[in-house]
C-alpha cells in the first residue's frame, strides 16, 4: 500500500519517479499502462523520454532499459488483447469508474475502425488510445498472428524512439536534466497533437455536414 501511495506522490515529478522506480519499476508502469485498463492515468511518452535523459546521465543502463521496457510493452499489449477476447463487446457496456471511462474505449474503437491493424502501431504514440487499442483489437477478433506482428513492431518503435530522443537530449544538451520539465511539456504536447487534430477535424465534419445545402431549384434570381 505504501508503494502505491509513493507512486501517486511521485507522478508529478518524473525524474524522481524514474529514479525511485528503477528498471523493473519502470517496466511495471509500462506494462500497466499498455495492459491494464486502470493504467490509463500513468505517464507514457514523457516517462520514457525522461528515462532516456537520465540514462544518458548515468542513472540507468540504457542497454538494459530498452529491451526490458520493450518486453513490458509487448506483454502489456498482449494482456489487453486477451482481455478484449475474453470480455467481447461487454467492455463497451461497462460502467464508468475512477479508472475507467467508456468514452475512451469507444474512441479507441473508432480509431481501430478507421486504421485497422495499423492501429496497434500508431496507437503506441497516442495516450489513452494506447491503453485501449489492444482491448479493441481483441474484441474485434483480430487474428493472434497479426496482432503479435503489429504488437512487436509498435512496442519496439515506441520504446526505442522515446528512449532514443531522451538519450540524445541528455547526451548532447548540457544541463537538460535540470530543466526536464520543459522536455516533458513538449513531449506531452506532441503526443496529444494527433488527438487534438483528429478532434478538430471531426468537429469540422459535423459542423459542415449539418449545414443546410442549397439545391439548384431553390436559388432565386
Amino acid at each position: 500500500m505504501q508503494a502505491i501511495t509513493d507512486l501517486f506522490h511521485r507522478l508529478s515529478n518524473l525524474p524522481d519517479l524514474v529514479q525511485w522506480a528503477g528498471l523493473f519499476g519502470l517496466a511495471a508502469i509500462v506494462f500497466s499502462e499498455t495492459g491494464l485498463l486502470v493504467g490509463v492515468f500513468l505517464p507514457g511518452d514523457s516517462l520514457l523520454v525522461t528515462a532516456g535523459v537520465l540514462a544518458a546521465r548515468g542513472y540507468l543502463n540504457v542497454y538494459a532499459l530498452a529491451p526490458v521496457l520493450t518486453l513490458a510493452a509487448i506483454f502489456g499489449n498482449s494482456v489487453g488483447y486477451s482481455i478484449g477476447r475474453a470480455t467481447g463487446p461487454r467492455v463497451f457496456r461497462r460502467e464508468n469508474s475512477l479508472f475507467f471511462n467508456k468514452k475512451h474505449a469507444i474512441r479507441a474503437h473508432e480509431f481501430y475502425e478507421k486504421y485497422g491493424h495499423k492501429t496497434i502501431v500508431l496507437a503506441q504514440f497516442m495516450p489513452i488510445i494506447r491503453t485501449f487499442s489492444p482491448v479493441v483489437a481483441g474484441v474485434g477478433g483480430m487474428r493472434l498472428r497479426d496482432f503479435i506482428t503489429f504488437n512487436v513492431i509498435g512496442a519496439f518503435c515506441w520504446i526505442w524512439s522515446m528512449l532514443g530522443i531522451g538519450y540524445f537530449l541528455g547526451s548532447y544538451i548540457p544541463g537538460i536534466d535540470k530543466h526536464i520539465e520543459i522536455v516533458v511539456v513538449i513531449v506531452i504536447f506532441i503526443s496529444l497533437l494527433p488527438g487534438l487534430i483528429s478532434a478538430y477535424r471531426a468537429k469540422r465534419r459535423r459542423r459542415f455536414g449539418a449545414a443546410p445545402t442549397i439545391e439548384a431549384g431553390d436559388v432565386r434570381s
